[in-house]
């Protein structure tokens, strides 16, 4: 196994600078930040680091080589030219996936079908087989075929690394958990203030601000396909659970998810006891419009319907409006992150946002909301 890898991985869309903060944390050097995603420097030790302790990205990915392919033949012989003995046994599964994108090669399948001739050819010449039997662990290939530049990386993570494991039932138009995380982080809050969801849903935003403020690593309760993989060393899933159960804090904290819909709570209390955070979190059935704390500070980070699905736009507005009026007439030293994809958000809620993020929810365009009170606020100006 090479000793200095290459890793990539992929965030949603105004993620990228988050997750690589991420990665410097975890002591990744060589971090560079792309559009779509990340790419570090790594040690074979960092893939189960990286799949344990990550947030805000979406998987990751072991790049193994990178060559121009203008034509399918220098698609099939960079590919073959890849040690790929070194890192797939001789039963190993290698199901090929992809994209293309300003190249002359631009049918996802043909390629996939080249890719994965050429990886047959150079596995079946390397362990004597005329027909490969697929029957072991699973090595994902992925390739990027890019302005006629190919990448060719196998995925460690197989599901992808928002799917920590605890959400085994959703409500309507769920928000995914690197979102939530995302959000969370980016409101500042790190466990000391109290902190407030008033439209909780399923409770991912609660739940997130419990692994954060805990400093609990999202992938403990789930599996990776690297696991099975034979040339990561010995030891190593065990050595990265234990390092990131040493970081975890003690304490308990003022953790709040409110819905209106009472099944939607209970699923919320479900989820929180599958992340094994029920303790650090109240899920309430409340009405987000009559939202009301008398503590001095907080923190409210929220994802209220869009007016795209679940509401009509005029029924949403309406919701901003209220929720708006609740908002100001909290203490000073509460701060509100609000998600929202209406482009009439800020004239309906009543206020220029302090700050405003653009992310996207799936593939819906949205925009991070940032609003202090009189007591703390957010810097001028838009990012």
């Amino acid at each position: 196994m090479m000793e200095h890898l290459e890793l990539a991985v992929p965030t949603l869309f105004g993620l990228e600078g988050l997750a690589a903060e991420e990665l410097r944390r975890l002591g990744l050097t060589d971090v560079r930040p792309e559009n779509g995603r990340v790419l570090c420097g790594a040690r074979a030790a960092d893939i189960p680091r990286l799949n344990l302790n990550l947030r805000t990205g979406e998987r990751v990915l072991l790049v193994l080589g990178s060559f121009p392919a203008g034509d399918f033949d220098a698609l099939f012989e960079g590919t073959r030219a890849l040690p790929w003995e070194d890192l797939i046994p001789r039963n190993g599964a290698f199901p090929v996936k992809g994209h293309c994108l300003n190249s002359a090669l631009h049918a996802v399948p043909a390629c996939q079908a080249i890719i994965k001739k050429a990886v047959a050819a150079r596995l079946g010449g390397a362990y004597g087989l005329d027909k490969l039997p697929e029957t072991g662990p699973l090595y994902q290939i992925q390739f990027s075929l890019m302005k006629d530049t190919a990448v060719l990386m196998l995925d460690t993570t197989g599901p992808g690394l928002h799917k920590r494991g605890y959400r085994a039932v959703g409500v309507t138009a769920p928000l995914r958990e690197t979102l939530a995380a995302a959000m969370v982080l980016l409101s500042k809050y790190r466990g000391r203030d109290p902190f407030c969801d008033p439209f909780c849903g399923s409770g991912t935003i609660a739940i997130e601000a419990a692994l954060i403020a805990k400093n609990r690593a999202p992938g403990l309760d789930r599996s990776f396909s690297a696991q099975k993989w034979g040339f990561l060393p010995p030891g190593a899933w065990m050595d990265a659970a234990d390092e990131a159960m040493d970081r975890e804090f003690d304490g308990s904290y003022d953790i709040w998810g409110g819905d209106i819909d009472p099944k939607a709570v209970s699923i919320a209390r479900s989820n929180a006891e599958k992340a094994g955070v029920e303790d650090l979190v109240r899920f309430e059935v409340a009405d987000a419009l009559r939202f009301r704390r008398e503590a001095p500070y907080g923190r409210l980070v929220t994802n209220p319907p869009y007016g795209e699905r679940i509401l009509e736009k005029r029924e949403a507005e309406e919701l901003y409006r209220e929720f708006g009026q609740a908002f100001r007439s909290l203490p000073d030293g509460w701060t509100l992150s609000l998600l929202s994809s209406h482009t009439e958000f800020e004239r309906t809620f009543g206020r220029t946002a302090d700050k405003r993020r653009k992310l996207y929810n799936g593939m819906i365009k949205c925009d991070l909301f940032l609003y202090g009170k009189r007591g703390v606020r957010y810097e001028k100006g838009k990012k």
